[in-house]
């Protein structure tokens, strides 16, 4: 027999999308596209999401050419506009709120798509710079007047918790030789 929490949980899993872990990217990028694929009309939300939105097709009236309303569009054109809102209300509510506050204002899936992907995973020249900031670090590191051998430690193992982190290619014997040269004379 299942308890009233165990139904509340099932329940809630169905309709909300899954939330962002920032140091869990790529993970939450695939649950969310598996729970928009869930949804009806998954193929048109994740359109919107890789795509972009409906661009709302012009007419010319009175010699002037302006944008359908949408009671103008056709009954398909308003179908995939309301997809395309599902899709970002969909995103939206899968974001914590320090990154709902960055991209709230973007009003298409894809835009809003991009940009926590962007602020997820940063660019190529971010990480560039990244790798290039790890490596003169580890290239100048020593130790500090006064600093216990502990403290020591602490610091060059951060360094080496970096550096594996990005996935940077360091070879065993270069980060041993690394610390114990820069350990002090003493």
């Amino acid at each position: 027999m299942t308890t009233l929490a165990e139904h509340i949980i099932v329940a809630g899993a169905e309709n909300h999308p899954p939330m962002l872990e920032k140091s869990m990217y790529d993970s939450w990028a695939s649950r969310i596209r598996l729970f928009i694929k869930g949804k009806k009309h998954s193929s048109m939300m994740l359109d919107s999401i890789d795509n972009g939105p409906l661009v709302y097709p012009t007419i010319e009236e009175d010699g002037q050419t302006r944008l359908k309303k949408y009671s103008e569009l056709t009954e398909a054109q308003q179908l995939q506009d309301d997809w395309d809102v599902q899709a970002t209300n969909i995103i939206l509510h899968g974001l914590p709120p320090d990154v709902y506050a960055i991209v709230n204002h973007q009003e298409a899936a894809k835009d809003i798509w991009d940009k926590v992907k962007l602020l997820m995973k940063g660019t190529k020249l971010s990480y560039q710079e990244c790798e290039c900031r790890l490596y003169n670090l580890f290239d100048k590191f020593a130790s500090v007047q006064g600093e216990s051998l502990y403290e020591y430690y602490w610091r060059f193992s951060q360094l080496i918790n970096d550096i594996h982190t990005i996935g940077m290619p360091m070879q065993q014997v270069q980060v041993n030789t690394k610390f114990l040269n820069a350990l002090p004379p003493e």
